[in-house]
């Protein structure tokens, strides 16, 4: 399940690149899901299809990773904003797909939940310290909040002790710096601080429906670049990073849940919620992560799309081909790196 979910999430970005290549006039040579020897192919027209062994990873082959051409549908001989356009297709796609994904998430859920206050833990002394029933959080730790996502995210990125909060009763802003969090039991019997309340949850209609979807939405996009900038200062470190390996499994404990949910009576976009949720991540993830000004990513191939079109004349391959060698290899070498760390993890559970 989760390699067949992994691979979905690769081919609607594939087609991304697949379908503006199209729309644009380009002719697209080999169009393939995975890495490695080819177990399937077909040939339809120019195009050939094809499904290889190792099930990561895909590609969209333009006449451009052929060499130079004076043939007219040529990547290479594309304005740049055509070029734009197909580059930045496979991340929009994986975008799209995410905020469909949140929006089956969120119709699915009987309520909707809020960024208000709804009740508190009977432990918890946030209540204590001037936080209310009814209060909106606007603001945690200094940052906006734009749905309850980002509430325990923006939380868990400081100090966990404390935190800041800023909310909005009665029409009017309160600021409430520096409340003191308890620490409560988990689960496993360890103890760890915890905001203390529950956000409220509003029945659902066509509005709260679709603007949860986007909110929430932006609040993975959101995620996403801060996770990586804290990846960089060294807040994160490695081994919190999931690669191939980590996502399959988190995908395969995902649609565990899937069988129980059913026997319980729930619809099958419900008990599909919790599976759909990561996939949405996921997707997401991967749309940001593409957009990146990284050498080898499509947001790399971008930026030197935008260098042409600002100096009205393009990189030497030569050049563009050895930087994005370097980023390929580089790309190459951490993804070996986080897949050993997902397989030690995955040994130690």
């Amino acid at each position: 399940m989760g390699i067949l979910f992994f691979g979905l999430v690769i081919l609607v970005h594939e087609l991304g690149h697949f379908w503006a290549a199209r729309a644009n006039d380009v002719k697209v040579i080999e169009f393939s899901i995975g890495m490695g020897p080819r177990l399937l192919k077909k040939q339809k027209g120019e195009t050939l299809f094809s499904l290889k062994a190792i099930p990561f990873g895909g590609s969209c082959l333009m006449q451009e990773d052929e060499g130079p051409s004076d043939d007219p549908r040529a990547f290479v001989n594309k304005k740049p904003w055509r070029r734009f356009t197909i580059l930045a297709a496979g991340a929009v796609m994986n975008l799209l797909l995410g905020v469909i994904m949140m929006g089956v998430v969120v119709a699915a859920s009987p309520m909707v939940p809020t960024t208000t206050v709804g009740y508190f833990h009977r432990d918890g002394i946030t209540q204590e310290q001037g936080l209310y029933t009814g209060d909106v959080i606007t603001h945690v730790n200094g940052r906006r909040v734009y749905s309850h996502l980002d509430i325990t995210f923006l939380y868990i990125r400081g100090d966990r002790s404390t935190v800041d909060l800023v909310v909005r009763r009665d029409g009017q802003r309160v600021d409430l710096p520096g409340i003191a969090l308890a620490q409560l039991p988990l689960a496993d019997g360890t103890e760890n601080y915890h905001l203390g309340f529950w956000s409220a949850l509003a029945p659902r209609s066509v509005g709260r429906v679709l603007g949860s979807t986007f909110t929430e939405s932006a609040s993975m996009t959101r995620i996403v670049w801060l996770s990586l900038f804290d990846l960089i200062t060294g807040q994160f470190g490695l081994s919190d990073m999931a690669g191939p390996v980590g996502l399959v499994v988190m995908v395969g404990d995902g649609a565990q849940s899937v069988p129980a949910g059913i026997a319980q009576g729930q619809t099958i976009a419900q008990a599909l919620s919790p599976l759909l949720f990561i996939g949405a991540l996921i997707s997401i993830n991967l749309g940001v992560m593409n957009l990146l000004p990284l050498p080898a990513l499509d947001g790399g191939r971008i930026v030197f799309v935008f260098i042409e079109g600002i100096m009205r004349k393009p990189v030497p391959k030569k050049f563009e081909g050895m930087v994005h060698g370097i980023g390929l290899a580089l790309l190459m070498l951490l993804m070996i790196i986080i897949t050993f760390s997902d397989i030690i993890g995955l040994i130690r559970r």
